[in-house]
């Protein structure tokens, strides 16, 4: 069905008062920015953005969003058949509550000093954040990643609220090898001359940020990948590849926070479904709505084996591996390869 009413996008701010969080902490005067997209009275599909990413999920002409090559009009999610909302997550950095927002008790901005946040933590904020815009159920949640991760959360917190659920590049528990490389970054980052207890100026001098990035940028993408990008081609000074990872550095190092890149970090690290369910498997024996996963070959963090023992445990799951030299990125290009899937499921 094509919805009539005419498409709006709109990126906003939602205020949702206080939360509890999982610590037990509570953060006051919360803020969510968000992107809306699609026709007001079209079903709403709630997308989940990973670690580096941000609200705009579509975006505009000018700047396109980061699923922009998967959601737009007659896409395969088609934003005349849905309208699709992006949150910024809690602890981010692009206009929702996070470490550069200002403590409403001091009156200074938070930097180091935010309350330590988990994934459950973000999709209650989502939650009431929904509940402000009169929004009280959910046809797809769908996310990568940090996103997926919060996917199951959602499965498992609110399962009255949605029909389906979508996670891609995701694992129920996030892993050890994923930990240690997170292990790896955050070191480098606090051990920057300019972090000062995170308690820095600006983060435009935290060069610790840029390899972090560039650690990150090895585990998202695969050997084969670079070997066909690069073949080890050099300029007089520099080898292709890291002119090509300093770039990466330098180009978030711009646009994102130490402090927020440290706490999501963080809350990737915690994450485990199982906790309060006896394990993880028992877990995805609760969530009993349609499931789609998608794997990705030569994921180094979320390993495409471990994806496919998840589904095994999901009443109502479908497990699908696509084959791709992106690695771990492989949720962000190549979308012929993987987005007819998305449609199918979207559309049954």
């Amino acid at each position: 069905m094509i919805f009539k009413q005419k498409m709006i996008s709109e990126v906003e701010d939602v205020h949702i008062g206080p939360l509890q969080l999982t610590s037990g902490e509570v953060l006051d005067d919360i803020t969510l920015r968000y992107e809306r997209v699609g026709p007001r009275n079209a079903p709403v599909i709630l997308a989940c953005h990973a670690l580096t990413g941000n609200h705009l999920t579509v975006g505009t002409e000018e700047q396109l969003g980061w699923w922009s090559g998967l959601i737009s009009e007659k896409n395969y999610i088609d934003t005349q058949k849905f309208q699709i909302i992006t949150f910024n997550v809690l602890g981010g950095c692009d206009g929702s509550t996070g470490p550069l927002s200002i403590n409403p008790k001091t009156q200074s901005v938070y930097r180091a000093s935010f309350p330590d946040i988990s994934i459950r933590d973000m999709v209650n904020a989502q939650y009431l954040a929904l509940k402000k815009l009169n929004i009280d159920k959910l046809h797809t949640i769908i996310g990568g990643s940090l996103g997926g991760m919060q996917v199951f959360e959602w499965g498992l917190c609110y399962p009255e609220v949605t029909e389906k659920l979508i996670m891609l590049a995701t694992t129920p528990v996030f892993s050890d090898y994923g930990i240690a490389f997170n292990h790896i970054a955050k070191t480098v980052i606090k051990n920057d001359p300019n972090w000062n207890g995170g308690f820095y100026e600006t983060h435009d001098n935290i060069t610790g940020l840029e390899v972090a990035r560039m650690i990150g940028m090895i585990t998202y993408r695969s050997s084969d990948l670079f070997s066909q990008r690069f073949n080890r081609s050099r300029t007089d000074t520099e080898f292709d590849v890291t002119s090509y990872l300093n770039y990466q550095g330098q180009k978030l190092k711009k646009r994102f926070d130490a402090n927020s890149y440290l706490y999501l970090l963080d809350a990737m690290n915690q994450h485990d479904i199982g906790r309060e369910y006896g394990s993880w498997q028992q877990a995805c024996e609760k969530l009993s709505m349609p499931i789609l996963m998608l794997s990705f070959d030569k994921d180094l963090i979320y390993e495409p084996k471990q994806m496919n023992t998840c589904a095994e445990y999901l009443p109502n799951g479908d497990y699908r591996h696509i084959k791709t030299d992106f690695g771990h990125d492989g949720f962000l290009v190549e979308f012929d390869k993987w987005g007819p899937l998305i449609k199918t499921f979207l559309n049954k």
